[in-house]
């Protein structure tokens, strides 16, 4: 029965997909729903896209191994990044009117920086597209054994392509609404019946709690707090420049809705997020052998702990609901990270090429791009042995370096110019690279039988994001000899929506 009933609601979402392309006449339709999400589509699609099979099942796990102190960067860094959004950049982002981050770039600092930013920004979107992929390849595994986990990412990547391919933002709007029903719903039902079996929601909390589990700031070195610090500041700071965040903004109907849904999708997010953590750390009260899962070779398998115990130890209804919250969790998310890459890339890479192409060809050419993301997304998840979690900090830690300061500065900072950007992003992405070969967290260094040095313990993005700033900075206070007339936003947003239906 469980088995058909994901086979069903896997065939349903395609429907939908292939409904919501019905409604898709342009480019624009693709990207950002034309612009008329009501509030509470607005706050399903935030909240559906932020909480993602990392979430569920990579999170939670690295919480009921480690504790809360290990898990700054999601729920806590991720949640704030949705709160800063909504009070300092959702207003500017939906009165310009442009279809892609990517834009603002170009209006504020000219085609290079645009070009450049967009390629980190589609970039940094592979390893969260990967973890999505890998969760629902890892679903498929659990329900299949027989099916390899490989194959099974083949499988899962397929379907998450195929259905939003057909009706971009609209079939992640529609979708979302019904996901995050299934989310809230069916996670809250599993967390009473496995706290029941758990001995009753005092107990789970008792043990966490005389386990260290529930200290915020468990660390004693300093080493450690480096490594809570990066991941809390590439969260909360480096998911900021993304074209996901940035369509969420712009596809509301208007500029209230798009404040409120984004607080309201990130209040509601950081407070959820701690259901499923709830659950994982049940699982091992209710039977303590699953520990030793945590100490799988492969990181991967320390994913499954969840979804087998669900499997093995539940009854059939409490199967469906957890499974078919699991499913929506990861393919709101994971349809999301597929369309905003390709999105940017069509909209502000390709452009130069395709601006005098048909708003039909280009919606072609924008679904091809799709397609390719979920390529080369499905080779890394195949070939990563990484958690979800590690996924998703890995890409945002390239939008931390390349995109964040010329984004903050570019808005707060008048005296920000396009020398300043160009030099930010020069002086950063190698400092960045460098210290990734150069730094090492504690265990690596005690490993080695080397003294901890708190210097080479400082996560290198945090270098990156220090040089970006001191770059752009200097490269504005300098004499300019890169010079950058910045447009009209209107006259962009009418240039632009000349061939992409805007």
């Amino acid at each position: 029965m469980l088995i058909a009933c994901v086979i069903v609601y896997m065939a349903a979402t395609v429907a939908v997909g292939i409904y919501a392309s019905s409604r898709v006449k342009d480019s624009k339709d693709f990207m950002v729903a034309g612009r008329s999400l009501p509030l509470y589509m607005n706050f399903a699609c935030v909240f559906a896209t932020w909480f993602g099979a990392e979430t569920v099942l990579s999170v939670s796990a690295r919480f009921a191994h480690q504790g809360m102190g290990f898990v700054s960067g999601d729920p806590f860094g991720a949640s704030m990044c949705l709160v800063l959004v909504a009070f300092f950049f959702a207003r500017t982002f939906y009165r310009l009117e442009l279809l892609t981050i990517g834009d603002y770039y170009h209006l504020r600092y000219g085609k290079v920086v645009e070009v450049i930013t967009s390629v980190g920004i589609a970039s940094s979107y592979l390893g969260w597209t990967s973890a999505q992929l890998s969760a629902l390849g890892i679903v498929i595994n659990v329900l299949f054994p027989e099916i390899s986990l490989n194959t099974s990412i083949l499988i899962g990547a397929s379907i998450v392509t195929v259905y939003t391919l057909f009706g971009g933002m609209w079939s992640v709007a529609l979708t979302d609404v019904i996901q995050t029903v299934a989310i809230v719903v069916g996670l809250i039902i599993v967390a009473f019946l496995l706290g029941s079996r758990a001995g009753g929601f005092d107990v789970v909390i008792a043990a966490a709690h005389k386990e260290g589990k529930l200290h915020l700031f468990p660390h004693i070195t300093s080493a450690a707090w480096m490594v809570f610090i990066g991941e809390f500041i590439t969260m909360s700071l480096g998911s900021i420049p993304q074209q996901d965040v940035f369509q969420r903004v712009t596809s509301a109907k208007n500029e209230r809705t798009a404040f409120i849904g984004t607080l309201l999708g990130g209040l509601f997010y950081f407070c959820f997020a701690f259901v499923p953590m709830f659950i994982a750390y049940s699982a091992t009260v209710i039977d303590p052998t699953y520990v030793t899962h945590f100490q799988a070779e492969d990181a991967r398998e320390v994913q499954k702990i969840l979804p087998s115990l669900i499997l093995n130890s539940t009854p059939i209804w409490c199967q469906v609901l957890f499974f078919g919250a699991l499913l929506s969790a990861i393919l709101s998310t994971a349809s999301g990270t597929l369309l905003a890459p390709a999105s940017v890339i069509t909209e502000n890479v390709l452009q130069p090429f395709t601006k005098h192409f048909s708003d039909k060809t280009m919606l072609w050419i924008l679904r091809t791009v799709l397609v390719l993301v979920g390529v080369v997304s499905t080779t890394i998840s195949v070939n990563s042995e990484g958690t979800m979690y590690e996924m998703v900090e890995s890409g945002y830690k390239v939008t931390l370096v390349v995109a964040f300061v010329p984004l903050v500065c570019g808005i707060y900072w008048r005296r920000a110019t396009t020398q300043g950007a160009i030099l930010s992003i020069l002086l950063a992405v190698p400092i960045w690279i460098g210290c990734e070969y150069w730094c090492m967290d504690e265990s690596k260094q005690l490993e080695l039988g080397m003294q901890v040095n708190l210097w080479r313990c400082v996560p290198p993005q945090l270098y990156g994001l220090a040089a970006s700033f001191l770059g752009l900075v200097a490269g504005s206070l300098s004499p300019q000899w890169i010079k950058h007339t910045q447009p009209d936003a209107a006259e962009l947003a009418k240039k632009r929506g000349t061939t992409m239906g805007h």
